[in-house]
């Protein structure tokens, strides 16, 4: 037997030897296994849209008893989107965004070898086109009542007031991409394109939607949309809102051609005298009976529908139907007000009537003027233009009427002798006095 060797010495040996086996395999790699080739001649093409395709070739010298599969992830803007898959395909093909950069990268992996380790990854990058700040935000899509799809979005906040924003669409089945023909200007732009869907599975394709502009300084951007995420429903028309004693029976259309057991509706109802609102859930059915409603009240009533979630994924609500007034309104008010202002009425009607019947018979029956007037009126102008008469000075003397001279004749008998004459005898002298 050797010399001991001190505890210390053994301890010191054993360290080295681990970090000269740690130093011999790469990190994170247990000893005495083989990583196997990366794929090679990775590649990428622009499919439909917004739909980016990656391809490469199997990696070289490989061992045939190898069960190869690849793993690959894609990441935006160095951000790793949760999306590793395996597969034993040459290719991926995924919707991208287009206004990011988009890092693809794989590797090769044998699942039924525990001897070897995965390859190291192979990796490319999509720069994006265009100016940043320049491409579409806030984009919005609405897919209503399955017939047609409305989306509005905002301009880049570096882009030129003149920019002109394209919108198309796809997807599988439709054969080639489509462009939006009607625009929408205002405070949005926007674009609206007819999607009617034929699908007895119920599983919907996406929809890839890009928006860009035939400049290449404006950055093109892609949003895909799963329809069945987006739906509204269009409003329901009420056909027949009553009150019967002192229930309310409401009846209203299916908007669309959805499915009956696929939408829920709402029925709003509002007391006009309290002002308080209800609100009723009812699934399945175009019509609700509401008792115990009060008869001397008017009720507004309105409709509103969404999609059943057992059918499509969307929680929008329709707009509200238009409002229906239901029931009679006793507020006494209106009657007091109503009987202090019938007598008012009717008194001023009537005051009014009599100002108009008396203007109304000095019309008809006019006033007829005395004759005395008339005939001294108009002889009394002729007797003055009579006196004006030039050339006539002795006529112009004007007496007054009770001003007129009166004579007295006074006879006296002549006292003279019998022996006068009888000629003298038989005429009395008359002689005139003037008082």
């Amino acid at each position: 037997m050797g010399p001991a060797v001190p505890a210390g010495a053994r301890l010191f040996l054993a360290l080295t030897l681990c970090l000269a086996a740690g130093a011999a395999e790469p990190e994170g790699r247990p000893a005495g296994r083989k990583v196997l080739p990366p794929p090679s001649n990775l590649h990428y093409s622009f499919g439909q849209l917004c739909k980016l395709k990656w391809t490469w070739n199997p990696p070289e010298g490989m061992n045939s008893g190898c069960d190869l599969e690849y793993c690959s992830e894609i990441l935006i803007n160095g951000i790793p989107q949760e999306n590793r898959e395996w597969s034993r395909n040459l290719f991926r093909e995924e919707d991208v965004s287009l206004n990011e950069e988009a890092h693809f990268r794989v590797r090769s992996e044998c699942k039924s070898d525990n001897t070897s380790e995965p390859s190291n990854w192979v990796e490319i990058s999509t720069p994006p086109k265009g100016a940043a700040g320049t491409a579409a935000v806030g984009i919005n899509c609405t897919w209503y009542n399955l017939e047609y799809m409305v989306c509005t979005w905002l301009p880049g906040q570096n882009a030129s007031a003149g920019t002109n924003y394209t919108l198309y669409y796809w997807y599988d089945g439709l054969g080639n991409n489509q462009q939006c023909q009607n625009y929408i200007y205002g405070d949005n732009f926007g674009c609206n394109f007819s999607l009617s869907i034929q699908n007895s599975t119920d599983v919907y394709p996406t929809i890839s939607i890009l928006i860009r502009d035939n400049s290449e300084e404006i950055r093109p951007v892609c949003a895909n949309r799963n329809p069945t995420t987006i739906v509204k429903p269009g409003p329901p028309r009420i056909v027949t809102a009553s009150m019967i004693k002192d229930e309310m029976h409401i009846e209203w259309q299916n908007p669309g051609t959805f499915p009956p057991h696929c939408l829920v509706y709402q029925v709003e109802l509002k007391d006009s005298k309290s002002g308080s609102v209800q609100q009723h859930d009812i699934k399945g059915y175009t019509e609700a009976w509401f008792p115990s409603v009060h008869p001397n009240t008017v009720y507004v009533v309105k409709v509103r529908a969404r999609v059943e979630g057992t059918c499509y994924s969307s929680n929008r609500w329709s707009d509200w139907s238009e409002e229906k007034s239901i029931g009679e309104n006793t507020d006494f008010t209106f009657y007091i007000g109503l009987i202090l202002t019938v007598p008012l009425t009717v008194a001023v009607a009537t005051i009014i009537l009599l100002v108009y019947l008396k203007r109304l018979k000095i019309l008809i029956y006019p006033q007829i003027p005395d004759p005395r007037k008339i005939i001294k009126r108009m002889f009394g102008e002729q007797i003055e233009d009579f006196q004006s008469y030039p050339g006539d000075d002795f006529l112009n003397v004007r007496k007054p009427a009770m001003e007129e001279e009166i004579h007295y004749l006074v006879w006296i008998e002549n006292p003279e002798s019998s022996t006068s004459d009888n000629e003298d005898r038989e005429r009395p002298a008359l002689q005139v006095k003037a008082l």
